[in-house]
């Protein structure tokens, strides 16, 4: 019955807050935080979007691992070792 509600029926979703990261059900579309949070994020100030531009995550600078090419394992170790690395 994919796409037929009868007038009683109310579609639900599991979602996490997007701000305490708690697990909650909502109704389907339904807002993005939790009841609890709900008062505290409704202080914030709206994101400044440029209209008809897609949201794009951030792109970080590479790092020197990810030029290391090895063959052996202690290789990689070994060549990361003597970059500065820590584990």
């Amino acid at each position: 019955m994919k796409g037929s509600l009868k007038a009683s029926e109310v579609r639900v979703e599991l979602k996490y807050c997007e701000h305490c990261g708690a697990l909650w059900i909502r109704e389907g579309g339904a807002g993005v935080y939790c009841d609890k949070c709900q008062p505290t994020v409704a202080d914030l100030p709206e994101p400044k979007r440029k209209p008809g531009r897609r949201s794009t995550l951030p792109v970080r600078a590479r790092t020197s691992v990810d030029d290391l090419k090895c063959e052996a394992l202690d290789e990689c170790v070994a060549a990361f070792e003597s970059a500065g690395g820590v584990a």
